[in-house]
């Protein structure tokens, strides 16, 4: 090989050396930052509602105490849990039936004279007609006076007797009846068999169940009755409720600045009743959340949240995915979702949103 030729070696080696560290060092260097991934979505037209979940406690509602009439031996007692029915024997004194009747009025008095007078007599009266007894014909009466006391209502009173096996004695006593405002469950036995029928005898409750909620009295307005609520039960499955009451007593106090360390927040005791009860058979007392929805925006333009930019002179934009801006005015924030509006966005719109 002539030197000519050898020298022309070395450089062409040289050259090629050269452009293989050179792109190893391009290979090396680090590249630019990615740019933020971003997506694309559609401007919805929808409802937009905002809820309010708090905790309740479903169970039984309306509890009352029966107590004994005073005279007598408690003979027999019924089951927790047992229904309570029109007409049907509530417990036992001496052996004798206490029937429970529906109404407004207790027994205060024997019932036994035709032409007495009174709301006790119009229970009695409601109460055997429901039971399906002919009572014959009824003098209408001044409101507020009640019923009288005829001699079919008599007599339906001593058929009764007979079929459901009691003394056939043509008259009411009040010490063998209990009036309850409804159909009740036995929540409670306090008595024993053989105690005297003088002091509490059973607790009772609706058959119906109820969830109570404690709300802050701050942000009772936003809850109305009848108002429609979501009841998660503890197996995360969701049903339907109503608000069926609003308590007007304030619980709790606010802090008066004695720094005793006894305040609380003011609340509210609300009542929802589950739509159906068949929702809630199976559970005798819960912990349950409660959806309360306290503003709803029918049929607006919604995006993410995410897809909002905040403006440096202010107010808030959507950017198009070519990069073109368009200022919108915000409504309802709920549920990750925004309600907008403006000149410039309409449904079905494609905006970049970041989530």
């Amino acid at each position: 090989m002539t030197a000519a030729a050898l020298v022309l070696v070395v450089v062409a080696g040289g050259a090629y050396g050269a452009k293989v560290l050179a792109d190893h060092g391009e290979r090396q260097r680090p590249g630019p930052a990615a740019a933020p991934s971003a997506q694309t979505i559609k401007v919805k037209r929808t409802d937009l509602s905002d809820s309010q979940i708090l905790s309740g406690t479903l169970g039984f509602d309306g509890h009352v105490t029966v107590k004994g009439p005073g005279k007598g031996v408690i003979s027999r007692l019924p089951n927790a849990g047992s229904a309570v029915s029109r007409g049907k024997p509530l417990y036992w004194i001496d052996d004798e039936p206490v029937t429970a009747f529906f109404g407004d009025t207790p027994f205060f008095r024997p019932l036994e004279k035709a032409g007495t007078t009174g709301r006790d007599v119009t229970v009695l009266v409601e109460n055997l007609q429901a039971l399906g007894y002919d009572l014959g014909p009824r003098p209408r009466l001044p409101d507020g006076v009640g019923t009288e006391l005829t001699t079919g209502v008599l007599g339906a009173l001593k058929r009764w007797q007979h079929d459901t096996g009691r003394k056939e004695t043509g008259t009411l006593d009040p010490g063998r009846a209990v009036v309850l405002s409804g159909p009740s469950r036995v929540d409670t036995v306090s008595a024993q068999l053989g105690d005297p029928a003088t002091e509490e005898v059973l607790g009772l409750t609706s058959q119906e169940k109820t969830v109570t909620v404690k709300i802050d009295a701050g942000s009772a307005d936003s809850v109305r009755r009848g108002d429609k609520v979501t009841l998660t039960l503890p197996d995360t499955k969701n049903v339907p409720g109503k608000v069926e009451s609003i308590s007007t007593t304030v619980q709790g106090k606010a802090d008066d600045g004695t720094g005793d360390g006894a305040e609380s927040t003011p609340t509210l005791q609300v009542k929802v009743r589950p739509t159906h009860g068949t929702d809630v058979a199976k559970l005798d007392a819960a912990s349950v959340q409660v959806a309360f929805t306290a503003e709803t925006r029918k049929n607006v333009l919604v995006v993410p949240v995410g897809a909002l930019l905040a403006l440096s002179e202010g107010g808030y934009a959507l950017q198009r995915p070519g990069g073109k801006l368009v200022g919108v005015e915000t409504g309802l924030f709920a549920r990750g979702l925004v309600e907008v509006s403006g000149a410039g966005v309409r449904e079905g719109d494609v905006v970049v949103t970041a989530s």
